[in-house]
């Protein structure tokens, strides 16, 4: 029954963030044309400073400085990729005993890190129904004396969702009343679909501490090559123990890759527009074939994103014999039609499941049609939804 028998090369990977991990996103040319002339130069052989080399820093201060927001280049600290970037954050804000907000659902990385530090990481609730905003007054409710930080995601990894201006504003303005610093994952920046406007927390909060954590993975398509980056947003100079803090945290691991470094000006500087609306491009319209296969299962529910490389499906397990859970749902999947998607289990939102658009237009219509072949054959007969619906109502 199913696609069980396919061979594992046929398996549909539809669950791995890397987005080069099909193929079909092809690299820019001036990015792989920046490293090979530090490669030849051999401007990055050496050891660098451990917050990272001075023309490397500048290079992501300019592209990051607006007139409201201004970097320069001692706002910068280089990390290993943005996870290392959101170490560095987490580690100088907070110490053990205290604790921070993070989203849920969320990149499960963060609680990781907190956890290393005996950091209490408390997970505030996302809004599914309103395009993943955030619960603002059960964010403030978790708030207390030892709350160092709050961790913002946006555009999102798991959910695909792009906050407004408004929303990102009124989150601000709760950070504010405390007194707390907004720690930004943005490592999804500008991946935004037609329509949709990307603001940056910094720009939405100017007056406002913020340390924003990117770097080339996702939106240059190199995970591989681990190069992040922490900005320090404070005009104001709430932070300036931070800054030094941050520098000294750098030490542990003596900075990223040297190369990745030497090339990043050229990187940042030269990557073509054309190239970022081609990948975003495909994610939409990935995001819209699975949308439309998806929306027509009754006991799935996708929300459609409005940016990143992902869409969260919620799962009706009422409707569906022999499933109890997300995890459960997941792993039948695998088994029958050889579709393997991540449970939102991981992301501590259970009853949902995360795919990946980034993968090839023909995997995704394939995968959605397994999904919907897969759902349609567990699917529960109506007359037992109705018998187990409160007052014998069906749902």
């Amino acid at each position: 029954m199913g696609h069980a028998c396919v061979d594992a090369c046929y398996v549909l990977l539809y669950c791995s963030g890397d987005p080069t991990a099909y193929g079909n996103l092809p690299l820019a040319k001036e990015v792989s044309s920046a490293v090979i002339s530090a490669v030849e130069g051999s401007s990055g052989d050496g050891y660098c400073l451990s917050f990272g080399r001075e023309d490397a820093c500048k290079a992501v201060a300019e592209t990051h400085s607006t007139e409201t927001t201004p970097v320069t280049t001692k706002d910068v600290v280089l990390a290993s990729g943005c996870s290392g970037a959101l170490d560095l954050a987490i580690g100088v804000l907070a110490n053990a005993g205290d604790n921070i907000l993070i989203p849920c659902s969320g990149f499960s990385l963060n609680r990781c890190l907190a956890g290393a530090n005996r950091i209490d990481a408390r997970a505030y609730r996302l809004i599914p129904e309103r395009g993943w905003e955030i619960d603002l007054e059960n964010m403030e409710s978790l708030i207390d004396q030892r709350t160092k930080a709050i961790i913002v995601n946006n555009p999102s990894n798991p959910c695909g969702s792009v906050f407004s201006f408004e929303h990102q504003k009124a989150i601000a303005e709760v950070a504010y009343r405390h007194r707390i610093p907004i720690i930004s994952d943005e490592v999804y920046e500008g991946m935004v679909f037609s329509g949709i406007k990307y603001h940056s927390m910094a720009e939405a909060a100017p007056d406002q501490p913020v340390l924003t954590c990117g770097g080339l993975a996702k939106r240059y398509l190199v995970p591989g090559w681990r190069l992040g980056w922490v900005i320090l947003n404070d005009k104001h100079h709430h932070l300036d123990n931070v800054r030094d803090g941050i520098r000294r945290l750098s030490t542990q691991i003596l900075g990223p890759c040297s190369l990745i470094q030497a090339a990043l000006p050229d990187i940042l500087r030269n990557t073509p527009k054309e190239f970022f609306d081609n990948t975003i491009d495909h994610c939409e319209r990935a995001a819209n074939i699975a949308y439309g296969l998806l929306s027509k299962v009754t006991s799935l529910t996708p929300i459609m994103p409005r940016g990143a490389m992902y869409m969260m499906i919620g799962i009706n397990t009422e409707q569906l014999e022999g499933i109890s859970s997300d995890i459960n749902f997941t792993e039948k999947l695998m088994a029958e039609e050889s579709v393997f998607c991540l449970p939102a289990e991981c992301f501590e939102f259970p009853n949902y499941f995360r795919i990946v658009l980034s993968v090839p237009l023909p995997m995704m219509e394939e995968a959605c049609t397994r999904i919907e072949e897969f759902c349609r054959r567990h699917q529960v007969a109506p007359t037992a939804i109705a018998a187990t619906a409160p007052n014998g109502s069906s749902h």
